[in-house]
């Protein structure tokens, strides 16, 4: 799924596509200019004979609240913002690799329309593609203490899920905010949809903290969803603004954005999702009760346990290559099949079949910082095949 966006941020109103053509009739939301939704159109079709979804935001937020770094200009109203949102639905009901994204990096500011122009863009969506069931949605957020999306949407009906932007640091324990969610109610899934990007200045800070690193993002994708996010986005800072040599550059990408297609974590997320969907994936649950003796650990240390609802298989994600002491009961089996899963190649190195009463202490085959591994464990008699390639 490709996160992309129709009214984008920067100039996005003013600075027209590579055929000349702008978005909106004098900056009017309810005036959209057919010429330049055709290239949309285009960008989400060949999409979908790729195998691709879009998940595609009506606007970037700055075109609502141009708090921070935002250039607008501000055109939404709760009017207008039904009336594109509408708009948008009936054109593309017909789509079915779109999941819609509402907000777009700004948070509601108090005091103002904010909430009511995102549930009237919510709610126009909905009315022009005719049916809630066929308009899968949520909001993207700002960074936040805790409850993202939640914080202003979690009961709204037009709310499918939950996402967070967890922002650009790598000392942040993410997955705290992927559990508060996951425990909310009602019940709905939630996932991160703004991580650290690779090739990003850590906290915007390149002069004293450089830029990110491979461990530290494939850290939190592991650590979020093991805590209980449905899946996990990657991004990456070259990318995201298509920097090339000719075009101003946004807070000092390093690398064209051809070159970045490249980058450690552009080949390693992969490894993730394959993981998660060798073994029966929507009886996933977390699984805490799991680790025994892992104390105060800060989140660079920090293990999480993920396992299936039924007892048939756990994961268990030690971001140091730490041993650890785990409680087995939750596994409805007297024997195991172990494997180590590294998340760096996708490879797997069989550990065997245990008795649960003889093992419950586990050490990874190499440890210290960057040597992170996830230990899985299978019910012998459910005879899954590899998580992974030998």
């Amino acid at each position: 799924m490709i996160q992309a966006v129709a009214l984008a941020e920067l100039d996005g109103l003013h600075s027209p596509n590579p055929y000349g053509h702008t978005p909106l009739s004098e900056d009017e939301p309810s005036q959209p200019q057919e010429a330049y939704f055709e290239h949309v159109d285009y960008v989400i079709r060949s999409a979908e004979r790729l195998g691709l979804y879009i998940a595609l935001l009506p606007t970037w937020g700055d075109k609502l609240n141009t708090k921070s770094w935002g250039v607008g200009p501000e055109v939404f109203n709760p009017q207008n913002a039904f009336t594109y949102g509408k708009w948008l639905g009936q054109r593309y009901q017909g789509q079915k690799n779109i999941i819609w994204v509402i907000g777009g990096d700004r948070n509601p500011r108090e005091e103002s329309q904010d909430v009511e122009v995102w549930n009237q863009l919510a709610k126009g969506v909905i009315a022009g593609v005719g049916d809630a069931d066929k308009a899968l949605m949520t909001f993207h957020p700002q960074p936040t203490e805790l409850g993202g999306s939640s914080t202003w949407f979690h009961e709204a009906d037009w709310l499918d899920f939950n996402m967070h932007q967890t922002g650009h640091c790598p000392n942040r324990g993410t997955f705290e905010l992927i559990a508060h969610d996951y425990a909310l109610s009602p019940t709905k899934p939630v996932l991160d949809g703004e991580p650290l990007y690779e090739d990003h200045p850590n906290c915007f800070n390149l002069k004293e903290k450089g830029y990110s690193v491979a461990r530290d993002i494939r850290r939190i994708m592991y650590q979020n969803v093991f805590a209980g996010a449905m899946g996990q986005t990657y991004g990456c800072h070259d990318v995201w603004q298509m920097y090339s040599l000719d075009k101003d550059p946004i807070n000092h990408p390093p690398r064209p954005w051809t070159e970045a297609l490249e980058l450690p974590m552009a080949t390693q997320v992969k490894h993730l999702k394959n993981l998660m969907l060798s073994r029966p994936y929507l009886s996933r649950v977390p699984a805490p009760e799991m680790l025994m003796d892992e104390g105060q650990a800060d989140y660079r240390a920090k293990a999480l346990a993920t396992k299936d609802a039924a007892g048939r298989y756990a994961m268990i994600y030690l971001p140091l290559g730490q041993s650890r002491k785990l409680d087995l009961s939750v596994l409805r089996s007297s024997r195991l099949k172990a494997w180590w899963y590294d998340p760096r190649t996708g490879a797997v190195q069989e550990e065997g079949i245990l008795d649960i009463s003889q093992r419950r202490s586990f050490m990874p085959p190499s440890q210290g910082l960057g040597n992170d591994w996830v230990l899985v464990l299978d019910a012998a008699q459910e005879n899954f095949g590899l998580p992974g390639e030998i």
